[in-house]
């Protein structure tokens, strides 16, 4: 399984650039993160999981991979949209995967081309995917196509972490660019930490 790739340079980074975080990191040590390089792969399983659990999320996809093999914009985009469907998923789930496959195998979409675009082109290209909003296109940026500077607004458990792990009562905007400001150019690894202090059940940074 391939992981998020960060290391020395990055963490000894984040560690120089705020001490809280800093402290955090050394008190949870290395964080391994799945990730999936195929980025048409990613962007189905993500419909897939939308708004469902991550158990019910696995058995749909399982039942995807099962029916569909090699998960490819040509195929999908060929089959009924009732096949999809019967994989265990809601109408507009499969119409969100069938219109993407179409999309991408039309060339409507250059999938492998976003690897030389700015951050903000990318979430703005591939958020205007049906069924891909903001957030789900800032998590593709990390866990597929590996973004070094992710910190996502968006991410409810990112804000609860910065806010276990400073103390805020509540986070502003302005406080989320400040910290988001200070990690840079390193937000990613910084998600990562922030997600595993927001579900710590009881956090030393309180």
């Amino acid at each position: 399984m391939a992981y998020f790739r960060y290391g020395a340079k990055e963490i000894e980074y984040l560690k120089g650039c705020d001490a809280q975080l800093g402290g955090a990191i050394e008190r949870i040590g290395p964080i391994e993160r799945g990730v999936n390089p195929d980025l048409f792969t990613a962007l189905v399983n993500a419909i897939v999981a939308q708004q469902i659990s991550s158990k019910a999320a696995a058995t749909v996809w399982g039942r995807v991979v099962a029916r569909f093999g090699p998960i490819e914009p040509e195929r999908l985009a060929m089959v009924p949209v009732e096949d999809i469907q019967q994989c265990g998923m809601s109408m507009r789930k499969s119409n969100y995967i069938h219109s993407t496959a179409q999309k991408v195998s039309l060339g409507e979409i250059d999938l492998p081309a976003l690897a030389g675009l700015p951050d903000a082109e990318v979430v703005a290209r591939l958020s205007s995917l049906p069924g891909i909003g903001v957030w789900t296109a800032e998590m593709l940026m990390i866990f597929s196509l590996q973004r070094p500077d992710i910190l996502s607004w968006n991410d409810l458990a990112i804000r609860r972490g910065m806010q276990i792990l400073y103390g805020h009562a509540a986070l502003t905007k302005a406080q989320f660019e400040s910290h988001r400001q200070q990690y840079s150019p390193y937000g990613s690894v910084a998600s990562l930490y922030l997600w595993h202090i927001a579900v710590e059940p009881t956090s030393p940074a309180v």
